[in-house]
């Protein structure tokens, strides 16, 4: 049989990038901006932000080789833990993505509505534009189309490119020009310390550098995983760090650090102001057929970890229901859609959901990178087997785990409310593990007894 290949460095490296390039660079530097007592505190949080993701995606680079997982966390986390965290942590993940799904869409429906200036547009308005933006591919999925891998890769560089005219920017003349962007009221930050302002920026920077955990499925997928993975992860965070930090320079240059707290859609002002309202408009249009695709990759991915979830049988069967036709998993791709849609009608704003997210993230992530201490012991026989094992253990996990905890902490103390959903969510999914496996227990125990 043909051996599969192996990804070599620059495949590998390209993957880094594309799991942690989406669009939350078009609108997180102003909500971390709006979070910022000054300058030093801001890029201080896109440096710190860029150096905690190589620990996390180091950390998960080593998971993904001692452990290989298909269909989501779930499998690692029974291993490693007990099924019941399992469970409950794959499903805040699933909702985590799904107001992921949803803020993106924000993003999206903010720069399309910059084409019709004449119209008034609320954050309602904003939020049913994201919905319907949904509701087309998830029509789309229900018939089993989905956009090609070649579309998906030229909708990347189209991504990348704009963050390089973001970046182009700099080079070019200014014109003073009125500013466009809707108003945000900044909160009152004079008071927060330097420390504090440090934790609340991060926020926003932790949603922009998400992705890199998805390197834990490619650990035994790449050729000579000891030389090329770390090489392929240092390489490929160092790029990001600096497209987004130049475009955090043309943000800051062009649009200056007190203007960037009162702007949503940041990326628009800085085109407008630097190639005119036409630049701009196109600049928004392209941005929101990037939106697309990462709506359509989300809606394609998650139903697929409910059905593993369901095979494994901490679902239930139910979705891992097909269409006969098309193959399309319908309850599972239905139930996720209306998660964004449940998540929007209750959130409407951006930053609203970007709160919610990352702390149910921190969750997750500080328990899934967690898994390394536990793998390390048990799989101790695969050192020396060619795996790839990361220098500077166990300082990166730590690192990475405590800058979670920081920024999960800092939701806390900014928004309460938030910290105490996502506790209750985390609480919620334990009670329906064990409710729904006393259930199927008692229902097997029946079905034993007429079979004697």
């Amino acid at each position: 049989m043909r051996e599969k290949q192996k990804l070599n460095l620059f495949s590998f490296t390209m993957i880094v990038v594309g799991l942690v390039i989406g669009m939350g660079i078009f609108r997180t530097a102003a909500t971390s901006a709006k979070d910022a007592i000054e300058p030093s505190v801001y890029f201080t949080a896109w440096l710190l932000g860029g150096f905690f993701a190589l620990c996390g995606a180091l950390t998960y680079a080593e998971i993904g080789s001692r452990y290989p997982v298909t269909g989501g966390y779930y499998k690692i986390f029974s291993y490693a833990y007990h099924p019941s965290i399992a469970f409950a942590i794959n499903c805040i993940i699933l909702i985590s993505n799904a107001a992921s799904l949803s803020g993106v869409a924000l993003i999206g429906s903010g720069y399309i509505t910059k084409l019709f200036p004449q119209i008034a547009w609320t954050d309602i308005d904003k939020a049913l534009i994201s919905c319907g933006a949904i509701i087309i591919f998830y029509l789309i999925n229900l018939r089993g189309l989905r956009m090609s891998s070649r579309a998906q890769n030229i909708l990347m560089l189209i991504k990348i490119g704009m963050i390089v005219v973001l970046i182009l920017a700099l080079f070019f003349p200014h014109q003073d020009v009125v500013q466009t962007a809707s108003i945000v009221t900044a909160p009152v930050v004079a008071n927060m310390s330097w420390i504090q302002s440090l934790g609340v920026s991060l926020i926003a920077v932790s949603f922009t550098y998400g992705g890199y955990q998805q390197t834990i499925n490619f650990g035994n997928e790449v050729d000579k995983p000891a030389k090329n993975i770390p090489r392929g992860i240092f390489i490929g965070i160092a790029l990001i760090i600096g497209l987004y930090l130049l475009a955090n320079l043309s943000y800051y240059t062009i649009v200056g650090f007190d203007s960037m707290k009162g702007e949503r859609e940041i990326a628009y002002v800085v085109i407008n102001k630097t190639f005119g309202k036409s630049g701009a408009d196109l600049f928004s249009f392209f941005l929101f057929f990037g939106v697309l695709a990462y709506v359509n990759a989300l809606l394609m991915s998650n139903p697929r970890v409910m059905y593993a979830m369901s095979e494994e049988g901490v679902l239930p069967k139910v979705f891992s229901k097909q269409n006969p036709s098309n193959g399309v998993l319908t309850v599972s791709l239905t139930v996720f859609a209306a998660m964004c849609f449940v998540i929007l009608f209750f959130a409407q704003t951006f930053e609203k959901i970007l709160n919610f997210t990352i702390f149910l993230d921190c969750f997750g992530m500080v328990a899934s990178s967690a898994t390394i201490f536990v793998l390390r012991k048990r799989t101790k026989h695969l050192d020396g087997t060619g795996i790839y094992k990361m220098r500077f253990y166990p300082a990166m996990p730590l690192i990475f785990m405590g800058s979670y905890l920081f920024v999960g902490v800092s939701i806390a103390i900014q928004t309460p409310d938030t910290a105490l959903v996502g506790l209750l969510v985390l609480a919620a999914f334990m009670l329906i593990y064990f409710v729904a496996k006393k259930i199927n227990d008692k229902s097997l125990t029946i079905t034993a007894g007429k079979e004697e």
